[in-house]
């Protein structure tokens, strides 16, 4: 799992394990401080016992005359448990006492009983009768919860990765409808989730109703376009009113270009290229079998090394239409060889179509992509193909670039969303 700054999974894992690091922290300590008092109360209650028994003895006289029978486990082994007893001169103490290496860092107790002569009662534990088993009951508890604390990392990840699985499946959903694999986003979703679904496929079928709309005024406006250019073209059949035929080729001229804009206008009636979704490889192919047919004379070389997963955002003959144009005037101008490839560059993909003919200047690069702008009158063509070609490149938001191949011929990079 990738955790990326500043992302939801990341904020919501941090967050996760710092609430399980503070609580196992707090947990620890409070088990502490409950182990310690309460191994601290069995000592006292130790140490109490003994007192009681001492006093019993000292009271009953047998205290000083077998002190042995006072000196039961631990008191009986030297360094440790220690008691001592004070009456007068008298001075009574356990076996495990040791003057010459008395204990260190005892915890004690004192009784003083009134009497002639008033008889003082000392009884000690040492430190480590505490902090020995509390050692190692916190080294046992430290392993047991940074075990929990992994398992309790683990679960917050698995929490996390469950819990936005609802907003990687949405952005599944809205890549399909934008590449056109679905019209809507599924209404079943979590609640929280729901209301953001609901108002994206509100959004599209808005969109859906504005497409039915300018598609009902594109075919109004064709519709009064078109009829009177079918006059005029049938009247200037005419030898008497067009003797040279140049109207009627200006007709045939406005007529395709209506043609061309009223394309434009639907395809922009979309709001943009997303839903339409038109295989790349199957295109070039198409495209190339019917260009070795057209320039037979040639017979140009066409190699295609596209990935065969690779497909446009734009309409199937919007596509034909820019490709066809490149590869068109590649094998036009080429000596025999053109060569397409294509890449992935990030959300767009970009097309590359070389040819090994003489190439353009710089300058006439930036001439050709002028509409209706011919460098060569002797080779058939109107000029419109790279400017049209340019022109549904940039409404798909892409773009086209002209320069010169490796091999000295023309260049052209066309950028399309992918």
């Amino acid at each position: 799992m990738h955790l990326r700054f500043g992302s939801l999974r990341t904020r919501l894992v941090a967050a996760a394990l710092a609430a399980v690091t503070v609580a196992l922290v707090v947990a620890g300590l409070a088990i502490g401080v409950i182990l310690t008092r309460f191994l601290r109360a069995q000592i006292d209650g130790r140490l109490d016992a003994q007192i009681t028994a001492l006093r019993a003895g000292l009271e009953a006289g047998t205290l000083t005359a077998r002190p042995e029978r006072f000196d039961g486990p631990p008191f009986d082994r030297p360094g440790g448990w220690i008691w001592e007893v004070r009456r007068g001169d008298e001075l009574v103490r356990s076996d495990s006492f040791d003057e010459r290496r008395p204990p260190a860092n005892l915890m004690l107790r004192e009784l003083d009983l009134p009497g002639e002569p008033p008889a003082r009662i000392f009884v000690g534990a040492p430190q480590v009768a505490l902090y020995g088993p509390l050692r190692d009951v916190l080294v046992s508890l430290a392993v047991a919860l940074g075990g929990l604390g992994l398992v309790l990392a683990f679960g917050a990840v698995a929490q996390v990765r469950l819990g936005l699985a609802p907003l990687r499946r949405l952005r599944d959903h809205l890549a399909a409808v934008r590449n056109g694999r679905q019209a809507r986003i599924p209404s079943r979703q979590p609640e929280e989730v729901r209301p953001l679904v609901t108002e994206l496929n509100a959004l599209l079928d808005e969109n859906e109703r504005n497409l039915d709309r300018a598609r009902g005024h594109v075919a109004n406006l064709a519709h009064a376009l078109k009829t009177p250019l079918a006059t005029l073209a049938l009247a200037l059949r005419d030898p008497a009113r067009d003797p040279e035929g140049i109207l009627a080729a200006q007709v045939d001229d406005m007529d395709r270009r209506v043609r061309h804009h009223l394309r434009r206008a639907r395809a922009a009636a979309l709001a943009g290229p997303g839903r339409a979704r038109t295989p790349l490889l199957p295109r070039l192919a198409d495209l190339r079998s019917v260009l070795v047919r057209i320039h037979a004379d040639k017979a140009p070389e066409i190699t295609l090394a596209v990935p065969d997963g690779f497909a446009l955002a734009c309409e199937e003959q919007d596509c034909d239409e820019m490709l066809g144009n490149l590869l068109d005037n590649a094998c036009r101008w080429c000596a025999g060889r053109v060569a397409v490839t294509a890449q992935r560059v990030g959300a767009q993909i970009e097309i590359r179509i070389e040819d090994d003919g003489p190439g353009l200047t710089p300058e006439a690069a930036t001439a050709v992509m002028a509409r209706g702008r011919r460098l060569d009158e002797a080779v058939p063509g109107d000029g419109f193909g790279l400017p049209i070609t340019l022109e549904l490149a940039e409404l798909y938001g892409g773009a086209l670039n002209l320069g010169r191949a490796a091999s000295g011929g023309l260049r052209a990079t066309l950028t399309l969303p992918g």
